[in-house]
């Protein structure tokens, strides 16, 4: 039987970027995916880096996507140094655009809510905008000048980072898949992947949408046996769901951007390739994974909308993917009430922001015991408590 210090279920952004860290600690740890590592959410992201608040939820996550975006530099050289890859890094800011007759006034309030936030944020005229990106659109009626946000090309990143674990000394295994944990008493000693026990003192589910799909029936016993779990499954730390993203990218001769655009409607990303990544559709459409007439419409809109020079430009390509989506819209990091078993997941349109941030805190709290930074909104057990809350009041009735 294997053995590691630690296994993680998930070779996505999250996982390998927890991983890298916990690799240079000299951990023997072993990543486990279910597929080829990183063709999940992280390979379908647009790359922004960007700790604002998008929703309501979202203030909760400032301060943890701040942390992470100050990591990022220092991040970013690590993984380059240990890989000997690029990840396109790069920080040239954002133009939030805003129209409609409110414009300046929703640009405002925005502005505003970023100072007390701590976030840098300036005030635009679409005339002074303009002057550096000539393609902004003539309906934009004010813009919010965001110096701070950076992009990263998601798939350069995660075949970068997989390979700085793997030089480090992570073990990353491909096709995979995690069915069940391994219990040994009250604590989490392990996963079985295709009929094989795999032994390990912390076991980190980071697998994005696809962490129901683990143990959801049943637990194995230490000699392979199955039984009934009389413990929490572990979709009740982790109610993660899909949440389908349809994106393009676009080739345009006339339009060269150097800013991200982003409005309610939609984004534009510029590559370094030249190409404009362009989306995103928010869709409940469960494990489905495609790219509809309709979605591609509202992308196209939204960026026409932005940047009206895109007319004459090629669609290069077309993909969709799917967020991990929690009932609260923020992550879930950190330990559970079951020895052993840890979780990384439901970053939900986060994930690439929050990977240098989520890996330092579960390295922290592994190796050392405490974490460096307040997760306590993030925990597992904020669902846990719920669930049982709910399943006593069942009984009682």
């Amino acid at each position: 039987m294997s053995a590691y210090d630690v296994v993680i279920v998930g070779g996505g952004l999250i996982g390998s970027s927890i991983a890298f860290e916990l690799a240079s600690e000299k951990l023997r740890v072993a990543v486990l995916d279910r597929q080829e590592p990183g063709r999940e959410a992280s390979w379908a992201a647009a790359g922004m880096l960007a700790p604002g608040p998008d929703s309501p939820e979202a203030p909760a996550l400032v301060p943890l996507g701040r942390e992470s975006l100050r990591l990022y530099p220092e991040f970013i050289a690590a993984i380059e140094q240990a890989s000997g890859k690029s990840t396109d890094f790069t920080r040239n800011g954002t133009f939030e655009v805003f129209r409609g007759p409110q414009a300046e006034i929703a640009r405002n309030k925005m502005v505003a809510e970023f100072h007390r936030m701590g976030l840098a944020a300036e005030a635009l005229s679409p005339t002074e905008a303009r002057k550096q990106e000539r393609s902004l659109g003539a309906s934009t009626g004010a813009v919010a000048w965001l110096p701070e946000e950076a992009t990263v090309d998601p798939r350069l990143l995660v075949e970068a980072v997989l390979a700085a674990a793997k030089q480090n000394g992570a073990e990353i295994r491909a096709n995979c898949p995690v069915d069940i944990l391994l219990p040994e008493g009250k604590a989490c000693a392990g996963v079985i992947c295709g009929g094989r026990n795999i032994a390990a003192e912390h076991v980190i589910i980071a697998a994005g949408s696809f962490c129901g799909t683990i143990a959801s029936n049943a637990i194995a016993s230490a000699d392979g046996a199955h039984e009934t779990d009389r413990r929490p499954q572990l979709r009740q730390y982790a109610p993660v769901h899909p949440v389908r993203g349809q994106m393009l990218a676009l080739q345009s001769e006339s339009v060269q951007l150097k800013k991200v655009l982003r409005s309610q409607h939609g984004y534009l990303v510029p590559r370094r390739d030249g190409r404009i990544i362009a989306g995103s559709t928010l869709e409940n459409a469960g494990f489905v994974k495609e790219v509809t007439p309709q979605g591609v419409r509202q992308i196209l809109d939204a960026a026409l909308e932005l940047a009206p020079a895109l007319a004459d430009a090629k669609i290069v390509e077309e993909w969709s993917g799917l967020r991990p989506g929690t009932p609260d819209l923020l992550p879930i990091i950190g330990p559970t009430d079951i020895a052993g078993l840890w979780l990384a997941t439901g970053h939900y349109r986060n994930g690439i922001l929050l990977a240098p941030a989520t890996a330092k805190i579960m390295r922290n709290w592994i190796v050392t015991g405490k974490s460096n930074f307040n997760a306590e909104s993030f925990s597992p057990l904020r669902f846990a408590t719920t669930v049982s809350h709910a399943h006593a009041n069942r009984s009682a009735t």
